[in-house]
This record gives C-alpha cells, sequence and structure tokens, in this order.
C-alpha cells in the first residue's frame, strides 16, 4: 500500500511540474514509444515515437503536421515502409524542395523509386500493388512421364494433407516466397489500423 501510494505520487509530481513533452521524452528513453507518442505534443517527437514503435501509418500522420524537410523525409520513410512508394517519393520530392542535395533524401527516393518499377509490370498492374508470380509455365506435353498426385477414392482430405500437397506443388525460390510473405504481412498489418 505505502509503495502504490508512493508511485501515484512520483507520477502527479511529474505531471504537474513536466511539460507533456518532457514526459514524452521520459518515455521515449525507457524505450516506451506508444506512451511517448501519446504523451508528446511536438508532431516530429510524437512521429519519431510512432514510428520507433512500427505504427508507420500514425508516424506518417504525425509528420504530415509539419512544413520542414525533416518532416517530408520522416514521412516518406513511413510511407516507404508502408509500401506506398509513390507518397514516398513524393514527400522526398518534398523534402529535397527545402533542402536540396540531401544525400538520405536522394538515397531514401531512389530505394523507392526501385521498389515502385518492381511492382511495375508489363500488361498493367492487375494486382492491386501486390506482388506477382514470377513466371507462368504450362506443361503442354500429354502424359508427361513427371509425377502426379492422385487421391485415393472420394474420401476428403485433411488440413494437413492439403498443405503437404500444396508445399509439394509450390516451385518458388526462398527469396520470392519472403518477399510474398512480409508484403501480406505488411497489407494485414495496414489493414487491422
Amino acid at each position: 500500500m505505502k509503495n502504490g501510494i508512493l508511485f501515484l505520487l512520483a507520477i502527479s509530481w511529474s505531471a504537474w511540474w513536466l511539460t507533456p513533452d518532457q514526459q514524452g521524452w521520459r518515455h521515449f528513453q525507457r524505450g516506451e514509444f506508444e506512451e511517448a507518442a501519446a504523451a508528446f505534443q511536438d508532431p516530429l517527437w510524437s512521429g519519431t515515437a510512432w514510428y520507433r514503435a512500427g505504427e508507420f501509418e500514425k508516424a506518417a500522420q504525425q509528420f504530415a503536421r509539419r512544413d520542414s524537410a525533416e518532416a517530408y523525409f520522416n514521412q516518406g520513410n513511413s510511407q516507404l515502409l508502408l509500401g506506398k512508394y509513390d507518397a514516398a517519393i513524393s514527400c522526398y520530392d518534398r523534402a529535397l524542395q527545402k533542402r536540396a542535395q540531401w544525400s538520405e533524401a536522394i538515397e531514401n527516393r531512389a530505394i523507392a523509386t526501385a521498389r515502385a518499377k518492381a511492382l511495375d509490370f508489363e500488361g498493367g498492374d492487375m494486382t492491386g500493388g501486390e506482388l506477382g508470380a514470377d513466371e507462368i509455365v504450362f506443361d503442354n506435353k500429354a502424359g508427361s512421364s513427371e509425377q502426379t498426385e492422385e487421391v485415393a477414392g472420394n474420401e476428403p482430405l485433411s488440413n494437413q494433407e492439403i498443405q503437404a500437397l500444396w508445399l509439394r506443388r509450390v516451385q518458388t525460390k526462398p527469396a520470392d516466397f519472403l518477399k510474398a510473405k512480409f508484403a501480406f504481412q505488411q497489407a494485414q498489418r495496414g489493414e487491422s489500423q
């Protein structure tokens, strides 16, 4: 009980004597980034805390509240990590208008441009920004001697059997699989916010 009272006194003391930005800085130094972001009044510090917490959408929103080269640069970094490459390029362009020849902004703009081009497929983008198949190959040989999978009887397959069958048929490089997996996870994360 004594410890609880001391804790409440410490909290109330810091709330009375420290500004919100000072309270945010204390949380930030402790690695409590979400609490820091909520406490900060300065949009740049709040955005930085959200960025460190992995909340890139919230970080971009905070950085958008400022009109400075640093704010546009950080907003571009947030957009880049969200996979919004055109928005990131636009932010880096604005940062470069305010601070010409900023090497980090030039490098990050080049990264965003390269990633945007990697998603730009010939014949139009019908994937909604998602990565498509590397290559589509048809087996035109009738009666091919390759191994085929057959299901015995009309019994339904269990989930494990379906997964095993699917995994045997997947023909992709581990790097491509991981790239698609991370893009999917990032998209899922963006939808849940």
